[in-house]
């Protein structure tokens, strides 16, 4: 048990990242990179999708808590995520972190964990990009055959001369004494603009990490540019119509229909978990902790800047939107444009909106795919994956196989599976990675408190403690049966550790030293 346990020492991991050459990752990302790559995470499905849903089913308008209470689940893991990217700055994310503090087989088990959040969070992604992508396009006479419309086996239907998917209009068809089949429809084969969306992505992160970063800041100042203009717009309309806004916020919080998680406090907790989405990605800016020019200084201010850009952006607009909407009406699949449409003479909202969307979810699987590809990266360069998985492209200075063979998977998922299960799965992926992250935190501390850290994480132990319970009380509030694929998809992780994995350990076979002595770092 005690091998299984093994730590990659500091030393090692920080001889790691002093390494240069071209079989090493290039150090090119200032702070500004590193912020946009997590509102790039951040920013998308969030505002666009989950908000409406979330104040209709679950909170009312105050969803607004909704957003407050994940944001302070998700600070106290950021906190801890930045102590250690300042302190360990070397892509893999939770998966490095656990190696050097809890051991090898917490390292295998996080690792493999990421997977859920960053390849099955990049193929939900796009699934829900593709739609947007589609009812954009229908709008201009543009219509892409349904059954390359879909992941196999969805159904769609023709309402109002857009083909639609069932499960996203059936409240509004309910609502209008429409029977769903009474109308046109058809099962889809073939997501195709999802498939082609993930090889987009992944020939943009094989080409280089600037040229990555660079494509992604310019679509985040876009994308947070049409959130500001929703904000202005319907602010502005807020100060003429201040009765009517306050009409649509009373009561502020429903009351509880009987229920657990409609309405009530409940329904604010509810909300959170449900919500708690719309925050994944923001901690994919420590897997890109290797290439950061000055990391030490720079990864706290990507990750907890990112964070709160997001947060204060998330609240206003839930606020505006269940403002000038009554919440009843928004559970559809696109409320901000329902939300813009309802202000008197702006025709072009839904237009914004969509636009909006489309450029927020394309950044989404950019970051979820570098993440997982940097994840990857680290592991193979540990001897926990076979070689291929780290090896560096000569001129882009990427992991470009890796890179390369999960970009080809997550499209083939996106293309062909339903993955309405898959959202759950990310999110209790993401959570455990908290939980670990956390505990990190507090272990690092006891055992080597005279560590120099340029970022200290604050009242330590309560701040890693509160995010072990907050994560906890929110995988608890996800069904069971997320909770049995969860363990079945680690159980397929742990055979492969045992069989691979764990005979190739440079760490379990002793050549912890052998970094020193690469010719790369001889030759500076």
């Amino acid at each position: 048990m005690a091998n299984l346990l093994a730590k990659k020492t500091l030393d090692v991991i920080m001889a790691e990242s002093a390494e240069h050459g071209q079989n090493t990752l290039r150090r090119v990302l200032g702070p500004i990179n590193l912020m946009t790559l997590g509102i790039g995470a951040i920013i998308g499905a969030g505002i666009f999708v989950l908000t409406g849903a979330a104040a209709a089913k679950y909170a009312g308008p105050a969803i607004i808590l909704s957003f407050i209470l994940s944001a302070l689940a998700c600070t106290f893991a950021g906190l801890c995520y930045s102590e250690f990217a300042s302190l360990i700055p070397i892509a893999g994310s939770a998966y490095t972190y656990a190696y050097a503090t809890l051991g090898e087989l917490f390292a295998w088990i996080i690792g493999w964990d990421l997977i859920l959040e960053y390849a099955f969070g990049a193929a939900t992604v796009a699934s829900g990009w593709s739609g947007y992508v589609l009812s954009f396009l229908q709008d201009y006479g543009i219509r892409i055959p349904p059954q390359f419309a879909s992941a196999h086996g969805e159904m769609l239907v023709n309402y109002n001369n857009h083909w639609e998917h069932l499960s996203r209009i059936q409240d509004t068809l309910i609502s209008q004494h429409i029977n769903p089949d009474s109308l046109p429809h058809m099962g889809a084969y073939f997501d195709l603009v999802a498939f082609l969306a993930i090889l987009t992505v992944t020939v943009i992160l094989v080409i280089g990490i600037k040229e990555s970063a660079n494509f992604n800041s310019a679509i985040v100042i876009v994308k947070v540019a049409v959130v500001l203009v929703f904000i202005g717009v319907v602010g502005f309309y807020f100060l003429g119509h201040t009765g009517q806004f306050w009409k649509n916020w009373h009561p502020f919080l429903p009351p509880n229909l009987g229920s657990y998680g409609e309405f009530g406090w409940s329904g604010v907790a509810r909300g959170a978990g449900v919500i708690f989405f719309a925050y994944i990605g923001f901690d994919a800016v420590s897997t890109a902790a290797q290439e950061a020019k000055n990391p030490q200084k720079d990864m706290p201010i990507g990750i907890l800047g990112s964070l709160v850009i997001c947060t204060i952006l998330y609240i206003l607009v839930s606020g505006l939107l269940t403002g000038v909407v009554p919440y009843t009406s928004l559970n559809v699949s696109d409320p901000v444009a329902v939300g813009i449409d309802a202000v008197p003479g702006v025709r072009w909202g839904s237009f914004l909106v969509k636009v909006g969307a489309i450029l927020g979810l394309a950044t989404v699987m950019l970051v979820m795919l570098l993440g997982q590809s940097r994840v990857f990266y680290s592991m193979s360069h540990d001897g926990l994956l076979p070689q291929w998985a780290g090896a560096i492209h000569p001129r882009f200075r990427t992991p470009w196989i890796s890179t390369s063979i999960v970009g080809a998977f997550v499209a083939i998922f996106a293309a062909l599976i339903p993955i309405d299960v898959l959202g759950e799965l990310v999110s209790i992926g993401t959570l455990l990675a908290f939980v670990i992250v956390c505990a990190g935190v507090w272990v690092l501390r006891r055992k080597s408190p005279d560590l120099h850290r340029p970022f200290r994480t604050p009242w330590v132990p309560l701040v890693p403690i509160l995010g072990i319970v907050v994560s906890l009380i929110l995988m608890a509030s996800l069904p069971l049966s997320t909770w049995l694929r969860l363990i079945v998809w680690l159980i397929v992780g742990l055979v492969l550790y045992f069989t691979y994995g764990k005979k190739h350990s440079r760490v379990q076979q002793g050549l912890q030293a052998a970094p020193a002595a690469t010719p790369t770092q001889s030759a500076h």
